[in-house]
């Protein structure tokens, strides 16, 4: 049976358990490392579709004992003593590079130091520090602010824990265009994670926009309902709804099923007045 395993920082890997011993979720358990054994908490059984992803064959070798998790606790209080360490390291060779967090290997066989630069940084005579005083195994990883984010964790605007720390194991390309599609404000304060990086929950809602947006007449454009001229002021897909704002400020609200009666009876036409089209467009926008 595989299991979810996570670690510090959200990290979170596939891993095999034998037969022979039993994994409850929400305990931990000692797993195989790259050079040694790791220790981790198991999250929950391994979906089909995960499993076909996963390219690594890593076991679990048996449950955690209370030794073990008393060693946890031990390796985890010499992070909180190594990380001041390396700080004083990376202030001793002026590395402009923020350290975010650093991870021992259960079995103390590696370290790993996990940080952020805006460029390539040398590092090699900060592993040779590190090396000579921790006389291990030393890993330097640069990672992205939204890396960083996950590790740190958090709650989203949403209330909510923040996605990459909960679920999310691969950050996909999100862009300001979907918050165009979605009809949000381009305000950074609204739609930018605590990482600094536009949402991630910006791209659930996308295929729906762009499946439904089709059924709707353009915002910003002109029009004429019936014996009335306007411009499309809104469109909410979710009430499936359309706002016509008309003369000096009123509006009229249409629902989809109206609007396409209404084009179907040609009572609704879309006309070209690309000036109209403009204003309403950037207004949208801010």
């Amino acid at each position: 049976m595989d299991f979810i395993i996570e670690f510090k920082g959200n990290r979170r890997q596939i891993y095999k358990a034998p037969e022979s011993i039993q994994i409850e979720p929400g305990k931990y358990a000692i797993v195989q490392a790259e050079r040694g054994e790791d220790m981790g908490l198991v999250k929950r059984e391994a979906k089909p579709n995960e499993l076909a992803e996963n390219e690594n064959n890593h076991k679990i070798i048996r449950p955690a004992t209370e030794n073990d998790l008393d060693r946890l606790n031990f390796n985890r209080q010499k992070e909180l003593e190594s990380k001041s360490e390396c700080l004083r390291f990376i202030e001793k060779h002026q590395l402009k590079m923020k350290l975010v967090d650093v991870e021992y290997q259960f079995d103390c066989n590696k370290i790993t130091f996990y940080f952020t630069a805006e460029k390539r940084v040398d590092f090699r005579e900060l592993v040779k520090d590190l090396a000579a005083t921790f006389r291990t195994r030393i890993e330097l990883r640069q990672i992205g602010v939204r890396d960083e984010a996950k590790r740190i964790g958090g709650f989203g605007i949403c209330g909510n824990e923040q996605c990459c720390s909960a679920f999310l194991n691969d950050f996909q390309t999100i862009s300001t265009q979907m918050a165009r599609t979605q009809n949000l404000a381009l305000n950074p304060q609204k739609i930018s994670g605590n990482c600094g990086r536009l949402l991630c929950c910006l791209l659930y809602e996308q295929k729906f926009y762009e499946k439904s947006q089709p059924e709707y007449p353009q915002v910003g454009s002109h029009c004429k309902f019936g014996k009335e001229e306007g411009v499309i002021d809104k469109c909410n897909i979710f009430y499936e709804e359309i706002s016509i704002k008309i003369g000096d400020g009123d509006r009229r609200i249409v629902s989809l099923s109206e609007y396409k009666r209404a084009v179907k009876r040609g009572q609704f036409k879309l006309l070209e007045k690309p000036s109209y089209n403009d204003k309403a467009n950037n207004n949208n926008k801010e």
